[in-house]
């Protein structure tokens, strides 16, 4: 029998820059809701990737001496070597520069056009090339880009629209008869508040640089980098040449995404995949910020934390527990390396890493590290509790999933370790030399999980 289906993806990410924690955050979220399916018995597809066109990145290949192509190979070497060293567990790394994309590109292209929804036309207003995005002059802040603080340039050239206009009714009624297309509920309003004053036509071409995918059918325009990257989505799914897959994986369950592109993915991509006749996904989840104690991190004030240094230097386990344990999705969250430390320690080390510590070397000494079968009716009141402890974890775990807040998903499999830790105390099991155990540590930490699964035998039923 076929499994269920479950796609999930990422934000691409844009080649400009390092692996920063932000990137990390989002895409061990993602791993761990992957995980979190594939224990139910999902079909999963998990996608990330690279988004590798626009002037920024022709500039900053330039300034190196590289062609585009050799800079953004280099790049996105980078980032799936970050992805390898923290365990995440993607089915697809997708580059927008891969010939399957451009393809993908171009079929929708021709699906937007033959609705009517390209035209030719005038674009004079501001543009940042930090963020790749146009602005009109009333949402400048002091000159300069609302979103990186950056200056704009004023531009002027004959560029291709896209109707986004002709959208704004039938998005509006989408968020209203889908209420949770946006997670958490609370970001619905401030997209529902764009649709209310109304959208503009999208200017989606660029003539005045060539890096990019041809603008199909119209040489001397480069498609617009961020209508170029949406529709990585259902490259990755299969589109336009694999109909099998695509119709197993789309439309997706959830994309994850930061706050500040959540206008591209709940207005701008859904408005695309309207016009060529496509569905829309199910759900856009629109997580926080990662901070520092001192705010946002930024190079110039010395607060970055790199996620490769700290898992190299720490373990992919103690970032990845701290990432979600400390930051309720949704919302903006501090993480620090002297957070990081103490999680480790009072956790990871101290809770966890004791427990498994005390039961191991009891099971290497009295079994030969082999834990055998619990003898029928040899449970006890104790026994008990910790079964009952188990199941509650289980489902508190479960629930946790279900509603994106892996904090409480970790607290409640915590539950299960500090009852374990007690039991061990209490019924002193190496004096008896049997015992049975579970663990609920497999979506978050998987390296450990699997040393402790190994040592000791079990197995995490998740929900039952």
């Amino acid at each position: 029998m076929s499994r269920d289906a479950f796609y999930i993806t990422t934000a691409i990410d844009y080649v400009n820059a390092e692996p920063h924690m932000g990137h990390a955050y989002e895409k061990v979220g993602a791993d761990a809701m992957a995980r979190y399916q594939r224990l139910r018995g999902k079909d999963v597809r998990f996608t990330i990737g690279t988004d590798e066109h626009g002037q920024k990145v022709a500039e900053s290949a330039a300034a190196l001496g590289l062609e585009p192509q050799q800079h953004v190979d280099r790049i996105a070497g980078r980032f799936q070597e970050a992805w390898k060293q923290l365990e995440i567990s993607h089915d697809d790394f997708i580059r927008t520069t891969q010939p399957r994309h451009h393809k993908s590109v171009a079929e929708l292209f021709t699906r937007v056009q033959s609705a009517g929804d390209l035209y030719l036309g005038d674009y004079v207003g501001w543009y940042c090339k930090f963020e790749e995005t146009f602005w009109p002059e009333t949402k400048l802040e002091q000159g300069n880009c609302p979103t990186c603080n950056r200056p704009v340039q004023k531009i002027t050239e004959r560029n291709w629209f896209f109707k986004l206009s002709k959208y704004t009714e039938p998005l509006k009624r989408h968020f209203q008869s889908n209420p949770e297309f946006i997670l958490p509920v609370a970001r619905r309003q401030e997209m529902m508040n764009i649709l209310e004053e109304g959208l503009e036509d999208l200017s989606i071409s660029r003539s005045t640089f060539q890096w990019g995918i041809p603008f199909p059918g119209h040489p001397g325009h480069v498609v617009y980098v961020w209508f170029d990257a949406l529709i990585n989505y259902i490259t990755s799914a299969g589109f336009p040449d694999d109909a099998p897959s695509l119709a197993r994986y789309w439309p997706a369950d959830y994309h994850v995404i930061g706050k500040d592109i959540a206008k591209f993915h709940t207005i701008i991509w859904p408005a695309m995949l309207l016009s060529a006749g496509l569905p829309l996904p199910a759900h856009v989840f629109i997580h926080g910020f990662v901070l520092t104690p001192t705010g946002k991190m930024s190079k110039s004030l010395g607060n970055v934390i790199a996620p490769g240094e700290m898992a190299g230097k720490y373990g992919a386990d103690a970032l990845r527990y701290t990432l979600l344990r400390e930051i309720a999705w949704g919302q903006d969250g501090v993480v620090s390396e002297e957070i990081l430390v103490n999680r480790y320690n009072r956790d990871l080390a101290n809770d966890l890493g004791n427990l498994l510590h005390r039961i191991g070397t009891q099971i290497q000494k009295h079994f030969g590290g082999v834990v055998p079968p619990v003898a029928e009716g040899s449970s006890g009141p104790l026994e008990s509790e910790l079964q009952q402890a188990s199941c509650e974890a289980s489902r508190a775990a479960a629930a946790g999933y279900e509603a994106f807040a892996f904090h409480q998903a970790l607290e409640g499999a915590w539950g299960l370790v500090r009852a374990a830790n007690q039991y061990v105390d209490r019924a002193e099991p190496w004096k008896w030399a049997a015992g049975k155990w579970g663990d609920g540590l497999r979506l978050e930490t998987p390296p450990a999980a699997e040393q402790a699964r190994a040592r000791l035998g079990t197995v995490l039923s998740v929900g039952s």
